[in-house]
């Protein structure tokens, strides 16, 4: 197992002494998600990077039309039924009726990051980001509206005062139309039963009293829910939500930034910083390391950000320098990938085709099974 290097935990109390102020805390959690996802250019849209330049309600003037929203930072892909829907910088929405060989961007009322989108159905979705906001959409994405938005960000800010905490959500799922979940930095976790028409506070109903950042949550069969986030922590609820269960024998310490089902009893994968992937086939009561290793250079050094299986056991997991680990057993066995581009990479989705679409560094990318390039 690589062990995890100073990156690993993205972590904002005193450290060795050191008092930072709310405002610190501010830009360093976002200098710090946009440096773990290797988007060095990302700076200049993460919001809170610039928050002392912004008024408290930049973020909710309407995302910017462009016809190359495709081909900038996008975060997560979900499915709609048939269509594709992905999400990420500027609020940026784009969907595909095709497969992902074209895009079209939907109107946003935001400017704020996203970094996560979830679909119960194939018309009912919600997108979570920065400024701890949550978006809806009732027809597949094509118009959205704020469900949701940190209540501090409505306060007038003082000048002289320590700035915002930021609190990005980074991951949202329901169980149906009516009842779902959110999870964030800090520690932050907040819970709708009316379809997102109110939100509940429900951070203290999980045991994470040094406020870890929840990174992603996962459905896995029916047996419940598996949440994992910083210094590796994980939860696991056994019904769908409505308690958590901490995971006390944690197999690694360094951040866990996916996690996934692949449709087998009690079976989970996670994984995160410097090419670190576990699994599980008892609902996290033990766990067993998977070496990935890459074509010529011996295990993957690369951290690994999002994922998805799909219902037949086919697997893509993605992360920085280009990286694509794929498998078509389950996760029985691996094969890893680069891109010849080498940019990051946030999320992908295995199609039906077989071939894989690709998020992150430029946008949305359509790629062979293994995460190359058509072509090659």
């Amino acid at each position: 197992m690589r062990m995890p290097n100073q990156r690993r935990a993205l972590s904002f109390g005193p450290v060795d002494g050191e008092s930072r102020s709310e405002k610190g805390r501010t830009l360093s959690l976002t200098r710090q998600i946009a440096v773990a996802l290797g988007l060095a250019g990302a700076m200049i849209c993460l919001p809170m990077g610039v928050a002392h330049a912004q008024g408290p309600h930049d973020d909710t003037r309407p995302a910017v039309m462009s016809l190359k929203a495709a081909q900038t930072l996008l975060l997560d892909v979900g499915r709609a039924g048939e269509r594709l829907v992905a999400v990420g910088a500027r609020g940026h929405i784009v969907y595909s009726d095709d497969k992902g060989d074209t895009w079209i961007q939907a109107p946003v009322p935001t400017r704020a990051m996203l970094t996560a989108v979830h679909f119960v159905d194939d018309q009912h979705g919600w997108a979570v980001g920065h400024d701890s906001l949550i978006l809806h959409t009732s027809d597949a994405g094509e118009t959205w509206e704020i469900q949701y938005r940190d209540p501090e960000l409505e306060e007038e800010i003082d000048p002289e005062g320590p700035g915002l905490l930021e609190k990005p959500l980074m991951d949202v799922w329901f169980r149906d139309v009516n009842t779902g979940f959110a999870f964030g930095a800090y520690g932050l976790a907040l819970r709708t039963d009316d379809g997102g028409q109110t939100w509940n506070d429900i951070t203290y109903d999980i045991d994470n009293e040094n406020g870890f950042h929840y990174n992603a949550v996962t459905p896995v069969g029916d047996q419940g829910l598996f949440l994992v986030g910083e210094m590796g922590t994980m939860y696991r609820s056994r019904d769908l939500g409505d308690t958590w269960e901490t995971i006390e024998e944690m197999p690694y310490d360094g951040s866990l930034f996916g996690a996934t089902g692949i449709g087998e009893e009690n079976v989970v994968l996670v994984w995160g910083l410097r090419g670190n992937m576990l699994r599980t086939e008892d609902f996290g009561d033990s766990w067993e390391e998977i070496e990935l290793d890459t074509p010529h250079n011996g295990p993957l050094e690369a951290t690994l950000f999002g994922g998805n299986a799909t219902d037949d056991g086919k697997i893509v997991v993605v992360g920085a320098g280009g990286a694509v680990v794929t498998s078509e057993d389950r996760g029985r066995t691996f094969q890893v990938a680069f891109r010849p581009d080498r940019s990051t990479l946030a999320n992908g989705k295995v199609l039906e085709s077989g071939q894989v679409l690709l998020v992150g560094q430029r946008g949305a990318i359509k790629a062979g099974p293994n995460g190359l390039p058509a072509q090659l």
